[in-house]
């Protein structure tokens, strides 16, 4: 099967405790140490096999197959996908189930990544998963005050709206983000509105 390293833990000497976010949902499984295993790290896409142990109650990871990327040779794209993965751990770890969309989502943007600014990828990835949790919100009524948003808005954590003057953050335009919540672009959306959306994503899912 194939899965992405959402989540990559040192145990004793070198064994790992690796989280895998596959189309099946989410495995937390054990690597031993070895000479003959490939290098693994968080953010890539792997195919691999699980090996249950009745004596154990997490499963080992074996016959792992790097799937490479173009752009994982570029540091900067590189560490982007990984900051962006890494949130997907503690947004999922306590979930009971996991749907294949979260795997989908992330395969998309992987195939994406060095098409465009990475950053863009992202955020365009994050409102498909608001919108398909149920948490986005396309009426643009304020936050902290609850009153209608007339001018320029301020997105905070989660992409709640929120007045500029009531989130004491940089302005996004409303005709940019109105693209961005109806057809998931960011095509109207400025470099410098696009690294706000990166940093209010970067405070998590």
């Amino acid at each position: 099967m194939q899965g992405f390293i959402i989540s990559l833990n040192r145990s004793r000497d070198e064994d790992l405790v690796v989280t895998i976010l596959s189309d099946r949902g989410l495995d937390t499984l054990y690597r031993f140490y070895g000479a003959r295993h490939g290098v693994i790290n968080l953010g890539f896409k792997i195919d691999f096999e699980i090996i249950t142990n009745v004596k154990s109650s997490i499963g080992q990871l074996r016959d792992v197959l790097h799937i490479g990327y173009p752009w994982l040779g570029d540091h900067h794209h590189l560490r982007t996908w990984q900051q962006f993965v890494t949130l997907f751990y503690p947004h999922l770890k306590e979930s009971e189930e996991t749907s294949s969309f979260y795997f989908e989502l992330l395969d998309y943007a992987a195939e994406a990544w060095s098409r465009q600014n990475p950053k863009r990828i992202a955020v365009e990835s994050y409102i498909k998963l608001l919108e398909y949790e149920g948490r986005l919100h396309k009426e643009l009524y304020c936050f902290f005050c609850d009153e209608a948003i007339l001018d320029d808005v301020s997105l905070i954590r989660s992409y709640l709206p929120a007045h500029t003057k009531c989130a004491h953050t940089l302005s996004i335009s409303q005709n940019g983000l109105k693209e961005l919540f109806e057809n998931h672009s960011s095509l109207f959306l400025s470099d410098k509105e696009i690294d706000r959306l990166w940093l209010v994503l970067l405070e998590g899912i």
